[in-house]
Formats: structure tokens, sequence, C-alpha cells
């Protein structure tokens, strides 16, 4: 599918190491952007979102990851996981490389992602609510509504017992939902 000069491409089995790592380089870039080189918010070690997170959501049921490419260069990342029969989509992990921020990259993604699954009512999707580049992204580029917001006092039904004993501001998130 092409918006623009934007492709999505399904992910390649051999490309699944360098889409990881991508994807971490771009969660740990957003978070030395909102608060410097070290921070707390790291799920795994150094990195803001783990290994484990992302394949976790690679390997889900109904999943389909693509690789974001722009004039025949890999730039980013995109996993949804749909539900066809409940016309329901999740918006798993949405990334850029961010030495391609505010060029229209994402948002030309997404507007493939939804031309792609002209079936899906409902799109659905998360992010840490200290990400306002994304916050941004998700309401004013991409028209999802904050449906709600996670944190120690009302959170999603699937929090691991560990989490939810040691709720920290650090594990709070937003909830987008966006009605076609």
């Amino acid at each position: 599918m092409e918006t623009a000069k934007v492709k999505l491409v399904p992910l390649q089995p051999n490309d699944r190491e360098q889409f990881i790592l991508d994807n971490q380089w771009a969660f740990k870039y957003g978070a030395q952007e909102e608060f410097g080189m070290r921070d707390e918010r790291c799920e795994e070690g150094e990195e803001v979102i783990s290994r484990n997170t992302i394949e976790h959501s690679l390997d889900e049921k109904n999943a389909e990851t693509y690789r974001i490419v722009l004039d025949g260069h890999k730039v980013g990342g995109v996993v949804l996981t749909l539900d066809k029969e409940a016309r329901k989509g999740e918006l798993e992990l949405l990334f850029v490389s961010p030495e391609c921020h505010s060029k229209g990259i994402g948002q030309a993604a997404w507007k493939a992602v939804e031309t792609m699954h002209p079936e899906i009512q409902v799109w659905e999707t998360i992010t840490p609510y200290f990400e306002k580049r994304n916050i941004h992204f998700y309401v004013n580029r991409c028209g999802f509504h904050i449906v709600e917001f996670w944190n120690k006092y009302q959170h999603g039904p699937a929090v691991p017992e560990d989490i939810e004993e040691n709720w920290s501001e650090d594990d709070e998130m937003f909830v987008f939902r966006k009605e076609i």
C-alpha cells in the first residue's frame, strides 16, 4: 500500500531483529527528548520498550507487521492486531526513525493502514502520558480521541499483579480510539 512516497511492506523474517532494534531506538529517543539521557521509564535495562513487549506484539494472534518504507529506505514500522469479525483494530506499535520525524511519514503510514483495512470501524491504541509527540500525532494528525487515562486508580484489565502493586506515574497511559 502506498500513500505519497510512503509504502507499507510486510516485515520479512530476516528483518525482525533490526525491526526490534529500530523500534527500541525510536522509543528511547522519545524518552531522551522528554527527560534527558538517563530515565527511569525503562522496561528492560536501558530500553523504554522491552524486546519482550515488541515480540509479544509481533507474535500476537491476527497481527500484521509492516515496515514503513520511504524512497526504498526503511524508516519505521507498524504492528496491527485485527479482529475483522468485530471490525476492530489495535494499533500495537507505530514508530518512525527519529531522523525522519516531522516529515509527514507517520501520518502517511497511518492513512495507508486505514486504506488497507476499510473493514475496520474502530481503531484503538495507547501511549505513555509523557509522549507529547505521540499524543499530538494521534489526536491532531490521525483523528483519534483520548477515551481513557490509565493510572494507579484506573487502568487496563491486563495489568500484571507485580505492576499493579508497584504502580507509579511512569506507568500512566492514554487510551485513544478512532471510529471510522
